[in-house]
Formats: structure tokens, C-alpha cells, sequence
């Protein structure tokens, strides 16, 4: 497999991608509606709720997490995990501005 040249892309090119990886696996949208839905949750709740195991849950929740997405805390021996508004409203802004790109009036492509 070929290494991703990401640095001839521009930086919003990237975040736009890196974003869109997150989208790129139902899980994860699960994950993210359930988390908006409940407005925080505990790991072992999204395994009852969505479905999947439970390490396969943590790894959804980890790219989520590196991502910036989701943040967690640590309540005893769970980790609580929770939307990261300001992650969530820049990636909203950057996903409008990706969106409302319009098509060249002159395309001749038929």
C-alpha cells in the first residue's frame, strides 16, 4: 500500500478527510448520535446500545477521542465519554464551508 502524501494537501483538505473518517464507519456515527442523544455515557452502556463488543466499541471510541470528537474522563473505574462541543462546532463549520462549494457555471462535462 502507497504512503498518503498528505502534506501536498492544504490543511483544511486534511482536517476535512480526517473528519469525514470518523463518518466513514456506522459505528461510529452510532456512537456519536447516542452520545448527543444521552449527552454523556459510560463504555459499557454504548455495548448494550449499539451493539457491538466492548473492545470493539473502545476502539471506535479511541478514534473518536484522537480525532478530538469525543472527550473522556475517568469516574472510578469507568471512563465517561462525552461530545467535545468545540471540536464538534469546527468541524461542523469546516464540513458547511467544504459543502457550500458550487459547481463552475461553465462546466461543459455532460
Amino acid at each position: 500500500m502507497g504512503i498518503t502524501k498528505t502534506e501536498i494537501f492544504t490543511e483544511q483538505q486534511n482536517k476535512v478527510a480526517l473528519i469525514a473518517k470518523a463518518f466513514g464507519h456506522p459505528a461510529r456515527v452510532a456512537i456519536l448520535q447516542h452520545l448527543f442523544k444521552i449527552q454523556k455515557c459510560i463504555c459499557g452502556d454504548l455495548v448494550q446500545e449499539i451493539g457491538l463488543a466492548q473492545p470493539t466499541i473502545s476502539q471506535h471510541l479511541k478514534e473518536l477521542k484522537n480525532l478530538g470528537l469525543i472527550k473522556g474522563n475517568v469516574e472510578g473505574t469507568s471512563v465517561c465519554y462525552c461530545i467535545n462541543e468545540d471540536k464538534w462546532n469546527e468541524s461542523l463549520q469546516l464540513f458547511r464551508d467544504f459543502l457550500e462549494l458550487q459547481p463552475n457555471s461553465n462546466n461543459t462535462c455532460k
